[in-house]
């Protein structure tokens, strides 16, 4: 049986998503450690010919192995759409606040990243809903601003990357 790929929102009202202020996502682990053939196709694919992903004896002795490109952070940890055990991956904590509007826009992005992260690493992420703003009115309609924050870490515990995220839930259109 095809269990494919379904993300659902969930409906609510402003003060339903204040009471979801602090909620935490289990950890997600990434099936895969962080992999040199996948660094260097990332690379390839944007020519990017950094030392670091490329020539393995200059970037164990500068990181500890070879350097993962920062665009490649969340890429580690997307799940898979479909598996054989029929188990469909956990929404992003973002799609469980229940509010009004029935889709988002992302409004902004932070990484930082805290220490290097190299081939064989094993990366796990904990999502938090950081904050839900009042309604506002954009161009695009009136809605609310969902900031979330990951945190990656690797398999010894060492946070790696923390990731701030808004996005803009809400009714195109029309109004929320």
């Amino acid at each position: 049986m095809d269990q494919g790929l379904s993300y659902q929102l969930a409906f609510g009202s402003y003060d339903d998503a204040l009471r979801m202020v602090g909620a935490k996502s289990e950890p997600r682990t990434a099936r895969t450690p962080v992999s040199g053939a996948r660094i260097q196709l990332f690379a390839a694919m944007v020519h990017d010919g950094n030392r670091s992903y490329w020539d393995r004896e200059f970037a164990r002795e500068k990181w500890g192995g070879l350097l993962a490109p920062p665009a490649l952070l969340m890429g580690w940890l997307i799940p898979p759409p479909w598996e054989p055990r029929g188990r469909p991956p956990a929404a992003s904590v973002a799609l469980r606040v229940p509010l009004p509007g029935t889709t988002f826009v992302n409004a902004a992005n932070d990484v930082e990243f805290l220490r290097p992260i190299v081939e064989g690493d094993l990366l796990s992420v904990v999502e938090e809903l950081v904050s839900v703003s009042p309604e506002k009115r954009t161009r695009l309609g009136a809605g609310h601003f969902v900031e979330t924050l990951e945190t990656y870490r690797r398999q010894d515990g060492t946070v790696v990357a923390t990731c701030r995220n808004t996005l803009f839930r809400f009714t195109p259109g029309g109004s929320s």
